[in-house]
């Protein structure tokens, strides 16, 4: 399986991601970790993109297609993979195609996840993450034992700074203008399905099943 995913910030990709892994055998390539792991490490990649996620803007369409050709070059992409965060824009998709042309493969699906602004928004400013093990919470649903403590090593947890709400929405108002505009490209080459990102947890795996037919 060779699956990409589509939608909002906070809609429930990673989610999705994590099952399609376990129920296909194949990585989920989250494009933002990669991007996070590479601001905290201070490469120069790092440095470049921080200042675009800090504002809630798309990280530039060189930087990342350099990052996700190498990542698909890798041993463990071999036999298909699901992209949690990528493409984000046509100029991306297109080059996804080249890269995978170049290996002989295609696409299988394209999944759109949709899930309503204020949900989307709710969830994610509730979210918590400890800047020590990366371990992640929600005020809401996945609340730490201690209140603002890891329950893993102990340290104070913090919100990201795309986790406040009003770069929430401003990353809302970026997918709008930019990323939608990929489901009516995929949309036209018959690739796209869709599925809700507010199910309950439980019924994803036998939905995801269902949904790409596989």
């Amino acid at each position: 399986m060779r699956i990409v995913l589509l939608g909002p910030p906070g809609s429930g990709k990673g989610t999705i991601a994590k099952i399609v892994e376990e129920l296909y055998r194949v990585p989920a390539i989250t494009t933002g970790d990669m991007l996070r792991d590479a601001a905290a490490r201070g490469t120069p990649l790092g440095r470049t993109a921080k200042s675009y996620m800090d504002r809630g803007e798309l990280v530039p369409d060189d930087l990342v297609i350099s990052l996700i050709k190498e990542r698909l070059s890798m041993p463990d992409s071999t036999n298909g993979f699901v992209l949690d965060g990528y493409p984000r824009s046509i100029r991306q998709a297109e080059a996804l195609e080249e890269i995978l042309r170049s290996t002989g493969n295609r696409l299988d699906c394209v999944l759109a996840v949709e899930l309503d602004d204020d949900v989307i928004v709710s969830r994610l400013s509730a979210r918590r993450s400890c800047p020590k093990c990366g371990a992640v919470y929600n005020l809401i649903n996945k609340p730490p034992k201690r209140q603002d403590i890891c329950d893993v090593c102990g340290s104070v947890l913090v919100q990201r700074e795309d986790d406040r709400a009003e770069v929430i929405r401003r990353r809302l108002e970026v997918y709008r203008e930019k990323t939608r505009l990929l489901v009516d490209w995929y949309t036209a080459r018959g690739a796209v399905k869709t599925i809700r990102g507010d199910l309950p947890l439980g019924e994803l795996p036998a939905v995801i099943r269902r949904t790409l037919g596989a």
